[in-house]
């Protein structure tokens, strides 16, 4: 099964955020949304190998005639509406990741006239998402399309990965200068934690500032780890982590390496996975 996992810029409009769901048919298994961030990030998955490929095309069209990144404002990074798209192939060859995100790529410079750079093992240097980021339309051009952004849509990061497990960590505090200093202090780039990549963020409609962290080698570094240590670290300045939220889906295996008492506190559930969905997905549509 092909797992593809958009993300949007758009966050807050109810009615946009409905059509786009509505897209997806009947290969979307989970849609995290977020206001402050002001993003939501589609997991698609089956149910045939390739039905990811066709709903994440349905999904950027709606997004490309229904957000506007002109007059977007969020707390995220991001590089355009359709901002990230990466194709994971679960339990299959990671080439067939690879090849989606190549078709996908010309797709969306034919039809929506976007430029699009690659990362990861999409990217035949597997530049990093971050490197991307760094360096797009500055110390790097587009690896297809335009040489510009799109005047509304800005630009398309497509890649291919294994799975990834995003994770927030939201805090008893609202100061960010907290939550950056703990992501300093566990972010790889920093000498902290291997594969682990995080942003302190200030969450302005809670009135919290949030430890957000992509962890990108699960074999290394895994969730129960990462969130353990970020309680740590807080802890040495008496700040607590209020509640741990997971964007999107995670592997039953990672969920599975969480000990019973660390997945009691941090209220990670199975029915949080990706296999979990599949299943429930399944029944309904018998």
């Amino acid at each position: 099964m092909l797992e593809c996992v958009p993300n949007i810029a758009e966050g807050r409009d109810a009615a946009v955020l409905d059509a786009l769901a509505a897209a997806c048919g009947d290969s979307l298994l989970d849609v995290h949304s977020d206001q402050d961030h002001h993003r939501s990030v589609f997991t698609l998955a089956g149910p045939g190998l390739r039905d990811s490929e066709t709903a994440v095309c349905a999904l950027a069209q709606v997004a490309a005639a229904r957000v506007d990144l002109t007059a977007h404002e969020g707390v995220h990074p991001r590089v355009g509406v359709i901002d990230v798209v990466p194709f994971v192939a679960l339990e299959e060859d990671p080439d067939i990741a690879a090849d989606a995100a190549a078709a996908f790529a010309l797709w969306a410079v034919e039809e929506l006239a976007v430029p699009v750079f690659f990362y990861d093992d999409a990217d035949p240097k597997r530049r990093s998402l971050p490197e991307l980021r760094a360096d797009a339309f500055t110390k790097r051009t587009p690896d297809i399309g335009p040489a510009h952004p799109h005047p509304t849509l800005g630009a398309v990061a497509v890649g291919a990965r294994p799975p990834l497990v995003a994770v927030n960590c939201w805090l008893d505090t609202n100061d960010v200068l907290v939550a950056r200093r703990l992501a300093r202090e566990v972010r790889e780039l920093d000498g902290g934690m291997p594969g682990v990549r995080a942003l302190g963020l200030l969450m302005e409609s809670e009135g919290a500032a949030q430890v957000s962290m992509n962890l990108v080698d699960l074999p290394v570094t895994g969730v129960q780890d990462a969130v353990t240590t970020v309680r740590r670290l807080a802890g040495k300045d008496d700040w607590e982590i209020t509640r741990v939220e997971l964007v999107g889906l995670m592997p039953r295996a990672e969920l599975e390496r969480c000990s019973t008492e660390f997945r009691a506190w941090s209220g990670l559930e199975d029915r949080q996975t990706i296999e979990a969905r599949v299943v429930a997905r399944a029944q309904t549509q018998t």
